[in-house]
């Protein structure tokens, strides 16, 4: 790419850091930037964040990841309890749930707690039958056992997006809603509302990579994963105190899917629910402040996936939560489909010309890793420095194509107390009011 000067920019256009895209990878940009002290401006063509950012579970799946995902879910972390304290919206510690419907499944959840405490730690807490059954609404003729994953967070996706919008401008950054970007360059950004001067600039629009920087995204390999979700109300035994992964989330999800006893659970799922696997199913569950629940996923990848949804998919995710729960009286609330950038590596990280850093999440953990992507990559690539945050960076060439794991990937709580370091600041997640808020 040519670098480009914003000859006809105003004072008012000059910034020290331009960002296309406001889903979170581009908020978390943005809030790396302003936290260090720079104007910023956030270009988006829509009139809000409407993207995979609020079109996902809320659940914060970092216990799960392995390798830079789990670098960046761990960055991600503390700044999502930051973010939640200061902008206001809901949030909780909860871990994730896992329950084991199968001997197979049990084994793969030992294998990876031993694998866990063999390395020191103990982020995987083993359960029985009777403790999963106590915790969640599992039916107890189901029930083989289950765990816990320590560090998991769970939010709500469609509240958390607008409040970390209003929370960042009010701390000076400018956002252009309904403006699109024809163009980037090395200190310029071409927008349908006059061009942008600006030292930095972050690319950060999920799977229009295609559409803005064609080149880029064909060389990574960047298609489109659509997946469909529905949200549904229902009379539960008890609360959902956690999001709910089963055997069919183990199989996609590095941490556990790598593990030698995951090859014959994902054989044996495939073999005796291949309709299940046509979808390329993650059977999993949040519960939203307001009690209702979300159902999902599945996944359909190309350039450009079908708009249709199947009715087939959404038979599957009642007849499966049925099966699953104590749970009577489910009526759907609403139904949709999410699409997010996907490819062969798990993040596309690459300085497309000088200063002009293209970023994406590109499987299903975006929500997971992507305040924390921009945290360390800007800080990295840009030299922004800032603290721990910053220093959790390790160097690297330009591009950073992370190899994926096999497919796949986000009553009321209060916000628990927490701390830690972003950029050197300290967080501190006060109590804080549950939302009543879709996800």
């Amino acid at each position: 790419m040519k670098e480009g000067k914003a000859m006809g920019a105003s004072l008012e256009d000059r910034f020290d850091v331009a960002i296309v895209g406001s889903g979170i990878v581009g908020l978390g940009a943005a809030y790396a930037a302003v936290r260090r002290g720079l104007r910023v401006v956030v270009v988006d063509r829509t009139e809000r964040p409407v993207g995979a950012t609020i079109r996902n579970f809320g659940h914060l799946c970092i216990g799960a990841q392995d390798g830079a995902a789990r670098r960046y879910g761990e960055a991600s972390r503390s700044i999502w309890l930051r973010l939640a304290a200061d902008a206001g919206f809901w949030a909780r510690e909860s871990g994730t749930l896992v329950v084991a419907r199968a001997e197979d499944e049990l084994a793969l959840l030992e294998e990876a707690a031993h694998a866990e405490a063999a390395r020191g730690a103990s982020g995987i807490r083993l359960l029985t039958a009777a403790e999963i059954t106590a915790q969640a609404p599992v039916r107890a003729e189901v029930a083989r056992g289950g765990a816990h994953v320590a560090g998991d967070l769970q939010v709500n996706p469609r509240e958390a997006a607008g409040a970390i919008v209003r929370h960042l401008a009010a701390r000076g950054v400018e956002f252009r809603f309904r403006t699109s970007v024809a163009a980037v360059r090395t200190g310029l950004v071409q927008t349908t509302r006059g061009d942008i001067a600006a030292s930095d600039v972050v690319v950060a629009v999920n799977h229009d990579l295609d559409q803005l920087l064609p080149e880029v995204a064909e060389r990574a390999g960047v298609i489109r994963c659509a997946l469909d979700m529905m949200r549904v109300s229902a009379e539960l035994r008890l609360p959902l105190p956690a999001p709910l992964l089963t055997g069919w989330s183990l199989v996609r999800y590095r941490r556990f899917a790598e593990l030698g006893t995951a090859s014959a659970l994902r054989e044996r799922l495939y073999a005796e629910r291949p309709e299940l696997a046509a979808l390329d199913l993650n059977q999993m569950y949040t519960q939203l402040p307001d009690g209702t629940l979300l159902l999902g996923d599945s996944h359909h990848r190309a350039v450009q996936p079908d708009p249709f949804q199947p009715e087939a998919a959404f038979d599957a995710y009642l007849a499966e939560a049925e099966a699953l729960f104590d749970i009577r009286g489910i009526r759907i609330r609403e139904r949709w489909q999410g699409v997010y950038a996907a490819a062969s590596g798990e993040f596309l990280v690459e300085e497309v010309a000088p200063r002009v850093l293209a970023l994406a999440a590109t499987t299903g953990i975006g929500m997971t890793t992507g305040l924390g992507l921009a945290e360390i990559e800007t800080s990295r690539v840009f030299g922004w420095g800032g603290g721990a945050a910053g220093a959790a960076s390790a160097s690297g060439p330009a591009v950073v194509a992370v190899p994926a794991g096999p497919a796949g990937a986000a009553g009321s709580a209060a916000l628990h107390a927490s701390a830690g370091s972003i950029g050197g600041e300290t967080t501190a997640a006060e109590g804080g009011t549950a939302q009543e808020e879709d996800a």
